[in-house]
């Protein structure tokens, strides 16, 4: 008699369809979160970098590497005060890319006897320094060629659970 053509998908099929989506979208995404954490960690490494060159732009220029034991001592000798031959260091200290909570970046200007330097401009007697980040994934090429202890204060030991970037010149 009648024939009935059925056209379309079932209700089972559809819903096989949707799961697989499902499945791959969060793979994708768990991808690109690991991605975007190893490009801050990357970013982090570079900035620290950068602070690590006018520093020594400071240092050419005053004998002295800048004092204090914060990133806003930091930032009034390396771009508010002009110490070094009559400029600034560096246009603008950058920021971590996340610049929360645990997320800053740490200074420490260092003496010849590893004690913590003031905060004068320009520092006398600040022979060294350590720049610190904390890093979001446990980068064992990074984080093995590091500063790994406490250098004046400042925690440098990672653990299971922070990974803590430091370097000195």
């Amino acid at each position: 008699m009648f024939k009935t053509n059925k056209k379309g998908f079932t209700l089972i099929e559809l819903l096989v369809v949707i799961a697989i989506i499902g499945i791959l979208a969060s793979i994708v995404l768990a991808s690109l979160n690991s991605a975007r954490r190893k490009s801050r960690d990357a970013r982090r490494v570079a900035d620290l970098g950068q602070l690590r060159l006018a520093n020594e732009l400071y240092f050419d220029s005053n004998r002295s590497y800048p004092g204090g034991a914060t990133m806003a001592a930091l930032t009034q000798n390396l771009v508010t005060d002009t110490d070094c031959s009559g400029a600034t260091c560096i246009a603008s200290v950058p920021a971590d890319p996340l610049n929360s909570g645990a997320n800053v970046y740490g200074y420490q200007g260092i003496t010849a006897a590893e004690a913590a330097c003031g905060a004068a401009s320009p520092a006398v007697g600040c022979t060294s320094y350590v720049l610190k980040a904390v890093l979001e994934e446990n980068n064992v090429t990074i984080l093995g060629n590091d500063v790994d202890g406490t250098v004046v204060g400042v925690t440098c030991t990672d653990s299971a659970t922070d990974f803590f970037y430091c370097i000195r010149p």
